[in-house]
């Protein structure tokens, strides 16, 4: 089981392996205290596709399909699946406060049809 949150939100036990999917460190959580099993930025857009979205509701057909095009040139999602199958339960977190708009939901997409 995959499922994504975001960071600010409490840990709970059915979180299970938690790997934070953001290039940058969220602002305000302390390392100690985020319960991160693993960082993951490999499998972040690019800085420079970060950038131009920038969090516009309008870009976000054209920034998903620009991500999925990165993470299909990425070795990392091999391992982050090669990850999640180890575990029983994987919870990929982020700190977008838009949870509509957010590069979580495109890799947890992209990710669910490989790990069958």
């Amino acid at each position: 089981m995959v499922k994504i949150k975001r960071i600010y939100e409490a840990r709970e036990p059915n979180d299970g392996y938690r790997i934070l999917v953001d290039r940058l460190w969220p602002r305000g959580v302390l390392k100690k205290e985020a319960h991160v099993d693993l960082w993951m930025k490999e499998v972040t857009p690019s800085t420079e596709l970060r950038k131009w979205f920038n969090h516009e509701p309008e870009k976000w057909a054209a920034f998903s399909k620009a991500y999925i095009a990165e993470l299909k040139q990425t070795g990392a999602v091999k391992e982050l699946i090669t990850i999640i199958r180890k575990q029983k339960k994987v919870t990929l977190l982020y700190a977008a406060k838009d949870e509509e708009h957010t590069h979580a939901l495109v890799l947890l997409a992209y990710i669910k049809p490989l790990l069958t």
